[in-house]
Order: structure tokens, then sequence, then C-alpha cells
């Protein structure tokens, strides 16, 4: 019995790209687009996993802002811009608001960064080894490794325009280059994500490493960096735990942009290229950690 092709009586079953379907060359030419493009695939997938979970996400995305906004910018600030009118602060400082409102959206974007570069990564490695059943394919680590980044990296800039517009809602948003925040605070999620997700590719076994990150690192980072208060006004003997810290360099570069904050112009090269270095050394051992690991 024969089989007609389904490409029409008499004709042969060839590929786009002109190879008979079944042979090795046909195989490898399916796989030419994945080697090209597999990033983009793994980030499509991503994305796909988060549609999961994304009433969460929607939830968080609008209900932090509003609230954080609401009870930090206009409930404490009523307080702390009273005590600077009595001359607390000189009287000449801005509203506790638009000081604050810059950093909790970077805060906003450095919790998100760990959540999705913690677990998931674990997960894709060992609990549902989906990241294994990837690399079998024509998908190397390195890629799925940029896929996972540029899926959180749309995260980030979604959930950084909805705080931008939420700032805007409240006023505080006085210069004209607020809009940067947006970037500021990807790139501040990335910076600690990025070293995160290196770690997460490396750890083979979860003893609560995570939630102790979470405690002892990024709750502390927040209470130390100049988010809710200046720096200037812990002992000096702390201050150096804003200064390595990236939210502080988020944050003081922010505040720059959203309402002209007075410090010098090296300063500001220093808090972009310490975020952006922190980024490409996470992100290249994730890389190298990953291929690695899939490749035993």
């Amino acid at each position: 019995m024969t089989h007609s092709s389904p490409l029409g009586p008499g004709s042969s079953p060839v590929t786009p790209v002109g190879t008979r379907i079944g042979t090795p060359e046909h195989a490898m030419a399916g796989g030419l687009k994945p080697r090209r493009f597999g990033g983009l695939y793994v980030a499509e997938h991503r994305l796909k996993v988060m549609r999961g979970y994304l009433q969460t996400m929607v939830a968080t995305g609008i209900g932090t802002p509003l609230l954080y906004l609401y009870a930090l910018g206009v409930g404490l600030a009523t307080l702390v811009d009273a005590n600077m009118a009595n001359g607390g602060s000189g009287g000449s400082e801005v509203s506790y608001l638009i000081f604050v409102a810059p950093a909790l959206l970077c805060s906003a974007a450095m919790t998100t960064a760990t959540e999705e570069f913690s677990y998931p990564i674990m997960l894709g490695f060992k609990w549902n080894p989906t990241f294994f059943g990837m690399n079998a394919a024509p998908l190397q680590g390195g890629q799925i490794i940029n896929g996972v980044t540029y899926a959180v990296i749309v995260r980030l800039v979604a959930q950084s325009i909805v705080y931008y517009l939420f700032m805007l809602l409240f006023g505080a948003i006085p210069g004209p280059f607020g809009w940067l925040v947006i970037v500021v605070g990807v790139l501040t999620g990335m910076s600690l994500g990025a070293l995160l997700m290196a770690y997460a590719t490396h750890l083979k076994e979860d003893k609560g490493q995570f939630n102790y990150i979470m405690r002892f690192g990024v709750i502390p980072l927040t209470l130390f960096s100049g988010t809710f208060f200046p720096l200037s006004t812990l002992p000096v003997w702390l201050h150096w735990i804003g200064w390595i810290s990236p939210l502080w360099h988020g944050t003081e570069l922010s505040r720059v942009l959203s309402y002209g904050y007075q410090e010098p112009a090296w300063l500001s090269v220093v808090h972009v290229a310490y975020l952006v270095l922190l980024i490409v050394v996470g992100w290249w051992l994730a890389r190298r950690l990953a291929v690695k690991r899939l490749n035993r």
C-alpha cells in the first residue's frame, strides 16, 4: 500500500530549505531557528508560565504601589513634612512623598527579581527539570538563561511602568526626566537578581537558603539603603551597607532623575556603572554554571 505525499500527488516530501523529511539534513535544518533564536523561545515559555499566576502579578503590581505610596507617601509624609515645616530639616527639602516614591519603585523591582530568580530557577533544574529537556533540544544552557532573563525583564518593565503611573497620580514625579526611573528600577532589580540567578543555578539542594537571603539580605538592604531615610542619618560605621547595596545606587540615581536630587555627576556615573557591572557578572556566571550543570 502506498501513501501519497501530504504535499500532493507526485511531489516529494521536502522542507522549505530543500531537504527531504527524515534525513539527517532535515533534522539539522529543523534546529536552525532554535539554535539562533533559542533565548526568545525560552522567554516565550517563561512568559506563558507566568500567566499561571497572572492574577497575583496584577494584584501585587497594582496593590503594592497604591498601598505603599498612600501609607508612606501620604500617611507618614504628613508627620515628616510637618516636622520639616517646623524646622526639623531646615524646611527646604522636597516632600517625603517625592523623596520616598522612587525608592519604593526600586525596592519593588528588587523584590520581584528575587522572586523570579530564586525558586523558579531551582524548579527548572531540580523539581521540574524543564531546563534539561530544553537542553536536549537544540538549545544551549546560555540560551536558557538568556530566555529566563528576558522574561523577567519584561515583567520588571511592566511592573515599573505601573508603579510610575501611580507616582504620577500621587504627584511624586516633579522632574521632566522622571520616566527614566522605570529604567533605573529594572537595572536595580536585575543587578541583584542576576547574582541570585547565578547562585540558584549553582544550588543543588534547597535547605532554606532563599529564605535566609530574603530575611538577612534583601530586607536589611531595604532598611539600610537610604530607602526610607537618607543614608547620612545612619552611623558612619553602617554606611558601607549602602555603598555595596544595589538598592542604594538605584535609589539615589532614581531621585536624581525624578526630582533633581543634588549629587556630583561622577557619582551618578558610578551608580550606573555599578548596577550594570553586577548585571553583567551575574548573567555571565549564570550562563557558565548552567552550561556546566546541563552538560554533565
